[in-house]
């Protein structure tokens, strides 16, 4: 069925679409859809991965500065929250070292930390989207080493 609709300036009937010239639009707009979506969703991974790395960057920074005050690294146990909260055993602190709390990496996940770390003076890592050491691409482990 093709429907028709008068138009009110001339009196004129237009025709409108029928279902098939429809269903080829749709076709043809699904083609490009399938083809533009994987690589924007692998943009979208690349970005997470450089996220992570500025994030643990900048927590570098915050931690080199912490050494700078108190004279050493936070220990493993008392982690990355003494950039933010005052250990109480730590006189010399002088933070906050960070305007927030420290964040989770893009996925979601914890940032890990260990000092003295196995790689230099401190480990600090991700585990990437997995949230599992190892992988690879967006699963991969981001870390400062």
């Amino acid at each position: 069925m093709i429907a028709a609709l008068k138009n009110p300036k001339n009196g004129n009937f237009s025709r409108g679409f029928t279902l098939l010239e429809l269903l080829v639009v749709m076709v043809i707009i699904g083609l490009l859809v399938s083809y533009v979506a994987p690589k924007y969703f692998s943009q979208l991974g690349k970005s997470e991965v450089k996220a992570a790395k500025a994030q643990i960057d900048a927590l570098e920074k915050a931690l080199d500065q912490y050494r700078l005050d108190v004279g050493h690294y936070p220990t493993t146990e008392q982690g990355l929250a003494a950039l933010f909260v005052q250990p109480s055993d730590e006189p010399k602190w002088a933070g906050p070292y960070l305007k927030k709390n420290v964040p989770n990496d893009p996925w979601g996940h914890p940032y890990q930390y260990k000092a003295p770390g196995e790689h230099g003076e401190v480990d600090l890592y991700s585990f990437g989207k997995d949230g599992q050491p190892g992988g690879t691409a967006e699963n991969a482990d981001v870390t400062n080493w």
